[in-house]
């Protein structure tokens, strides 16, 4: 990458524009194994352009953008890169499906937002639990199956994947419902569909429950997608972190995995580019 950089840098003192130079000296990118699918989500590099970013990661090899809407997508076919996990359905990470006040809006925003989705032609839809506010885990349970039901025949119907987000409740998300693996695959099981699947963030989930590995193998035909970042901080997933990457994506490899692992961590080195590229590299297992 920052070979690439410097090849923009002269490129661009030539009197092309740094769009257009970054373009250019992307033309070869990084060949990936092909064993994971990268992706990475555009809100860690919003201080970025996400036609800067869809540069950038087509030079590493990652074929998708994560967490970007209908307004983002026509710069993502530009490049050749998925829309990877689709947003702008939900109404927050605070406010779901868990809710039954909620549904009304969110069964609008969804059935909506599915048939977009599907003529794009992306896949993964992502939704959320919302917090407890009080309310048990089995009454969430019900609320969530009473209102996902309403729209997951859409769903089905333009082969959408609803996929709701496993987040930690003990640091960035306090009181968050869908925060523990065990209650995302009965919610799975109780929905009874291949268009209702889980987000498995790995950082999330070694905060709350740990046993990332083990857990990905007892349950990974329930998830769609996953994330990364480094425990403890959310930063980089190099050796300055707790989890080692390389085993968890073997794990996922040898479960048959064929979606995408999205790098979601916030980049605190100075060159964030450097570090995305470092991440896709310990990932490419």
């Amino acid at each position: 990458m920052k070979g690439m950089l410097a090849g923009a840098a002269a490129i661009t003192a030539a009197g092309l524009s740094p769009l257009t130079a970054v373009a250019q000296a992307a033309e070869k990118p990084y060949r990936v194994k092909g064993n994971i699918n990268h992706a990475v989500c555009q809100w860690c590099f919003n201080d970025m352009s996400v036609e800067e970013l869809c540069m950038a990661a087509k030079a590493m090899g990652i074929k998708g953008i994560d967490l970007v809407g209908p307004k983002d997508w026509p710069v993502l076919k530009k490049y050749g890169l998925e829309s990877t996990m689709c947003n702008g359905a939900e109404i927050n990470l605070v406010d779901g499906w868990n809710e039954p006040k909620n549904h009304a809006t969110l069964i609008k925003n969804y059935s909506d937002m599915i048939p977009q989705v599907g003529k794009a032609g992306y896949k993964n839809l992502i939704c959320f639990s919302g917090n407890r506010r009080g309310m048990d885990d089995e009454t969430g349970l019900k609320n969530c199956v009473a209102g996902l039901k309403k729209v997951l025949p859409l769903a089905e119907k333009h082969k959408v994947v609803l996929v709701m987000e496993l987040l930690n409740s003990r640091v960035d998300h306090k009181d968050y419902q869908c925060d523990k693996t065990a209650w995302g695959v009965e919610l799975a099981k109780r929905l009874g569909s291949e268009n209702f699947k889980l987000l498995y963030d790995i950082y999330h989930m070694q905060i709350d429950e740990g046993d990332v590995i083990r857990t990905i193998r007892d349950n990974h035909q329930y998830i769609a997608h996953y994330h990364t970042a480094g425990v403890p901080g959310r930063h980089e997933i190099d050796e300055s972190q707790e989890l080692y990457y390389p085993a968890i994506m073997k794990a996922i490899h040898e479960t048959g995995f064929k979606g995408y692992v999205a790098q979601e961590f916030i980049p605190v080195q100075p060159d964030k580019l450097a570090s995305l590229k470092k991440a896709v590299q310990i990932c490419d297992v």
